[in-house]
Formats: C-alpha cells, sequence, structure tokens
C-alpha cells in the first residue's frame, strides 16, 4: 500500500479565527456542508472545532454562541500530519489518540483535512 495522505486528504481548508463567534463557525459549516473547521491564528493553525464541540462544550454549558469564540471549545493544539505521510501512518496516529480528523500541514500552511472516512476507502477489503 503506497498511498499517501495527500492521495486521499480533503483537500482545501476552511478556517476561522481563534476569536470567531460560534454562531458564525456554525453557519460556515452549514453553508460548506461540513462538520469541522480549523482554527488559525494568521497562518498557523491552533485547533480543530467540530460541530460537536459546538454543542457539547458550548449551548449543553449554556454559553451563548454569539459571544464565545472559537478559540475558547476548539480542540488545541492538535495533532497535525503532512501530505506526503502514508495513510497507514495517519490512521495509526488517530487510532492512538481517538480523533476522526487530521489537519494536513505543508511548509507550515493549512492545505487539507484527513477523516476516517477519507481512510475508510484505502482500507477497506476488496469487494466492498
Amino acid at each position: 500500500m503506497g498511498e499517501y495522505v495527500k492521495d486521499v486528504m480533503t483537500p482545501g481548508v476552511v478556517a476561522v479565527r481563534p476569536d470567531s463567534s460560534l454562531f458564525e463557525a456554525a453557519r460556515l459549516m452549514r453553508d460548506q456542508d461540513i462538520g469541522d473547521v480549523v482554527v488559525a491564528d494568521g497562518h498557523r493553525v491552533v485547533g480543530v472545532l467540530t460541530d460537536r464541540d459546538i454543542t457539547v462544550r458550548a449551548v449543553a454549558e449554556g454559553l451563548d454562541p454569539m459571544a464565545v469564540g472559537a478559540g475558547t471549545v476548539c480542540t488545541g493544539d492538535p495533532l497535525l500530519v503532512a501530505p506526503d505521510e502514508p495513510v497507514g501512518d495517519a490512521l495509526a496516529l488517530m487510532r492512538e489518540h481517538a480523533v476522526r480528523r487530521l489537519p494536513v500541514v505543508e511548509d507550515g500552511l493549512p492545505v487539507g483535512v484527513v477523516s476516517l472516512g477519507d481512510l475508510a476507502g484505502v482500507f477497506a477489503p476488496a469487494g466492498n
């Protein structure tokens, strides 16, 4: 199996600033039909914010999505992978740390996201 992260990742990054409201992030997720955004301070990835983060860490706790920034409830200091890493290494990292998505970073800049769904086809048994 010679596939690399760049072969299966979703290219492009939808990002918000740490001070963007959760409302802004949620609307962006809705409009882009995605479940997560990268939280970036300039070009530096500082977190990943999922729809679940908004629900569980903010709304369920009574926080105001209009007033709370993405940086407050995102998963900070996320694990990152490079586009030229083998998919098996990315999968092992996801398993080890129980995460479903990894930002893909090249030369310090986010270039995509790889998810368990992206990797599912690579590791599916032949004929399925």
